[in-house]
């Protein structure tokens, strides 16, 4: 999925317009649709906060990996323990 199409689902997916995703990043509205149309691709500086922003990777987003992450900093061992065991659950329910 090209680096556009990242962006333009992962901002449809946040229920964010055009508008409020350039609002939060402090760019103009036509800097986002260029970038969702490909006509041009955003300055590392976007690219990290739409990562963080969005909890995934610099490469998931720039289409270096072709899957999500989900950091677990912050939480406790137990916490992660139960996160762990959330995901092999839908591994295998899904």
């Amino acid at each position: 999925m090209a680096v556009s199409d990242r962006i333009k689902k992962l901002r449809e997916e946040s229920n964010l317009s055009q508008a409020k995703l350039a609002k939060f990043l402090g760019v103009t509205r036509s800097s986002v649709n260029a970038w969702e149309m490909g006509i041009s691709m955003p300055t590392i500086q976007y690219v990290v906060s739409m990562a963080q922003f969005w909890h995934v990777s610099t490469d998931y987003l720039l289409d270096i990996e072709d899957h999500e992450t989900l950091s677990l900093s912050g939480f406790g061992e137990d916490e992660k323990k139960l996160i762990y065991s959330l995901i092999e659950y839908f591994k295998k329910h899904t």
